[in-house]
C-alpha cells in the first residue's frame, strides 16, 4: 500500500547517508520515525530490530506474518518481536511491498548460491558482525544476528511455496518510514550483493532520516 510520508527532510534530527556495504546502527526512541530511502533505486536495505533495553528482545518474523496474516511489509505492518509484543509500524511506503521472508546474503550462501569463488565477496553478514564488534557497548553478540527484513527487496514466492530473486520494485527517491513504539536499536547492512538482481548487480548508497515525535 503506498502511503506518503507527513515528514519533510529538512526538519529531520539525524540524517545519514550509508554507503553500499556499510552498515548502520542507532538506537531509535519510542515516537521517533525512522525513513529509510533508496537514493538510487533498486537497492537493498538488510535490517535488524532490537529492544534497546533488552536486546534479547528483537524483530521476529514469525510473529510478525502470523500476527498480520501476509509475508511481505507494507503500509500499516506492525513489526512484533518474540516476545509478540509491537516494535515499529510501517507508517509511510512509496515503494509499496518489502521482503521479511529471504534472509540475508553470508560468505557461505554466496558459495551455496552462486560459487566456490564468491565465498570472499562481502556480505551482509559481515557488516552486521562488524557492527556489533564496533559497538560493543550496545550489548550485541553474533548470537543476535537473526531473520531480517529486506526493505526494497523483491522476493516472489511460486506457487509450490519457493522463494525466487527478482528485479527489485523500488526506485530512485522510493523510502519506507517506521514510527518506533518502543526504544529500538536499529541495524542495516546496506547490501554488497553483486550476484543477484535484487539491486540491479549495482549496490549504491541509502539515506537513513530520523524526526522526533511531533
Amino acid at each position: 500500500m503506498i502511503v506518503e510520508s507527513q515528514f519533510e527532510a529538512k526538519n529531520a534530527v539525524i540524517s545519514d547517508t550509508v554507503k553500499a556495504g556499510d552498515y548502520y546502527l542507532k538506537v531509535i526512541k519510542k515516537g521517533q520515525t525512522v525513513r529509510i530511502l533508496d537514493l538510487e533505486g533498486n537497492q537493498a536495505a538488510d535490517t535488524l530490530f532490537y529492544n534497546a533495553a533488552d536486546p534479547a528482545e528483537r524483530y521476529s518474523a514469525c510473529d510478525t506474518i502470523r500476527e498480520q496474516a501476509n509475508l511481505y511489509l507494507t503500509a500499516g505492518s506492525v513489526l512484533m518481536s518474540n516476545d509478540c509484543n509491537p516494535m515499529l509500524k510501517i507508517v509511510a511506503d512509496t515503494c509499496g511491498r518489502h521482503d521479511t521472508v529471504g534472509g540475508a546474503c553470508a560468505t557461505e550462501s554466496n558459495t551455496v548460491r552462486y560459487a566456490l569463488d564468491k565465498k570472499c565477496m562481502h556480505a551482509c553478514r559481515d557488516s552486521w558482525l562488524l557492527a556489533i564488534a564496533e559497538n560493543e557497548d550496545l550489548g550485541l553478540s553474533k548470537r543476535d544476528i537473526s531473520h531480517n527484513i529486506n526493505f526494497f527487496m523483491n522476493v516472489p514466492v511460486t506457487t509450490d511455496g519457493g522463494l525466487t530473486f527478482a528485479d527489485g520494485i523500488s526506485g530512485a527517491g522510493k523510502y519506507v518510514e517506521l514510527e518506533a513504539l518502543m526504544d529500538c536499536i536499529i541495524l542495516i547492512s546496506n547490501c554488497p550483493q553483486l550476484n543477484n538482481p535484487c539491486n540491479a548487480y549495482n549496490p549504491t548508497p541509502i539515506e537513513v532520516l530520523v524526526w522526533n515525535a511531533a
